[in-house]
Parts: structure tokens; C-alpha cells; sequence
């Protein structure tokens, strides 16, 4: 049986004053984790709201593919950064599509 494609939704806020630094190294994951591979789509959107909070819609292929992406070396080096961008931990929803 072939792996249901799985659904993440990353939510990732800024500490004060550094938004403008988080984004780019946010936007910085986009290319490298576009081409791995079990990525369907990896996107990064900017609150209208707030501007200290981002998130990243992903589809990947499988569990077994966003775990490969966790432990490459572009995620973490962000997570190497974490501690002195983001205001609180990464908040990540694991979802399927249901209709």
C-alpha cells in the first residue's frame, strides 16, 4: 500500500526586532528543501497581522521523507539559529488531507 501523502503546517514566530532576519532565513530553507525529494511543496507565508509570525505549509510524500528533511543540514543549521530568532518554539501540525 502506498504511503498517504502527509500535510504540515509549521508556525514559527519572531522575536521582537527580528523578523526581517528570521524571514531570511526562512526564505533561505525554500530552495534546498524544494529539491529533496518526497517534497510536493514547500511554502512560506507572512502574517498580515502580525508581523512576527510565519508559516510553512508543506506535502510531502511520506513521514519517512519529512523525517529525512528534519535532519538535513539546512534545517539544522535554522534550528542551530532558533534559540536567537524565535520568540517561542516551532509549533508543527501534522495533518492528512481529507476531502
Amino acid at each position: 500500500m502506498k504511503p498517504k501523502p502527509l500535510t504540515v503546517v509549521a508556525t514559527i514566530k519572531a522575536k521582537s526586532g527580528k523578523e526581517a532576519e528570521l524571514r531570511k532565513v526562512l526564505q533561505s530553507l525554500l530552495a534546498p528543501t524544494r529539491k529533496e525529494a518526497g517534497c510536493l511543496n514547500y511554502d512560506l507565508h507572512a502574517s498580515l497581522d502580525d508581523p512576527r509570525l510565519f508559516i510553512f505549509h508543506e506535502n510531502w510524500t511520506s513521514k519517512a521523507h519529512l523525517d529525512v528533511h528534519l535532519k538535513s543540514p539546512h534545517i539544522q543549521a535554522f534550528i542551530g539559529k532558533a534559540p536567537e530568532l524565535l520568540a517561542e518554539p516551532v509549533q508543527i501540525m501534522l495533518c492528512e488531507k481529507v476531502g
